[in-house]
């Protein structure tokens, strides 16, 4: 069985990943999570890594590491973190499966908690024992 990845990293994603990385030597990677907040219900938060929390899911990629705070995986699982530069944004995107819906503004989403099934516990166990 293939390991456990609560998220995937598009190439764009990797590389701002590995930007900041090389900015910031003492972090141990980003950890994305999820809040309550704005006109939608829930916002995404992108933080430094200073301290990890025993336990925690993370994604490792050759730039860095990306962890998923506990308490937002069943709202990220499934996710694909993307990296966009437009004329009006720049920033990380989430393409999530569990987003039934955003404001206008696009910084507030509605999410539903995905369900885990037994074989995804059962591979999310495993990888946390690496």
């Amino acid at each position: 069985m293939a390991g456990f990845e609560v998220i995937t990293l598009t190439e764009a994603a990797r590389d701002r990943v590995g930007e900041i990385m090389s900015s910031k030597p003492d972090a141990k990677g980003i950890r994305i999570g999820v809040k309550n907040g704005g006109c939608a219900g829930m916002e995404y938060t992108i933080d430094l890594v200073e301290e990890v929390i025993p336990g925690e899911d993370k994604v490792t990629v050759p730039e860095g590491t990306v962890y998923v705070a506990p308490q937002a995986v069943l709202f990220l699982l499934g996710t694909q973190l993307d990296f966009e530069v437009t004329k009006l944004r720049t920033g990380f995107v989430f393409n999530n499966p569990n987003q039934s819906s955003s404001c206008g503004c696009g910084e507030s989403v509605e999410l539903t908690p995905a369900e885990m099934t037994p074989e995804m516990i059962q591979a999310r166990e495993l990888a946390n024992q690496e």
